[in-house]
């Protein structure tokens, strides 16, 4: 559906492909590892039914996103999030990670704050590596 640019890699753009469908309060979608954002796609049709307005995307090196050779940390996934939440002005946020994601949302959470965000789930999450204090 579209791409944002969230950074660059040897003077070639960084993209992240996303979809963003509905109306209504937002719901992003994390998807975990080795999944992309096609892995949502029933969870998606429910939250649409349910009036949600539903954001999946490819995290970098995953489905139509950048293949980049550095950047594989969940500061740079955190970043990531943040440069799209900001590209599509998204604030009451629903942030849900699964797996791999869950690690993205807490560090975007202990990294950016809460101050567009609802609530925040975590399926499936990696504990104990999820929040950094250092």
């Amino acid at each position: 559906m579209a791409f944002v640019t969230v950074g660059t890699e040897n003077t070639t753009d960084v993209e992240l492909y996303y979809e963003d469908h509905g109306a209504g309060q937002p719901v992003v979608l994390i998807h975990g590892y080795p999944l992309d954002g096609s892995s949502w796609e029933k969870q998606t049709t429910a939250l649409l039914d349910a009036g949600y307005r539903v954001i999946t995307y490819d995290r970098r090196g995953f489905g139509k996103s950048s293949k980049t050779t550095s950047g594989y940390d969940y500061d740079a996934f955190a970043a990531d999030l943040n440069a799209l939440l900001n590209r599509l002005e998204l604030n009451n946020a629903v942030l849900v990670g699964f797996s791999m994601g869950t690690g993205e949302v807490a560090r975007y959470l202990s990294t950016y704050g809460s101050a567009r965000v609802a609530r925040a789930a975590f399926l499936g999450s990696l504990e104990p590596f999820l929040l950094k204090t250092e």
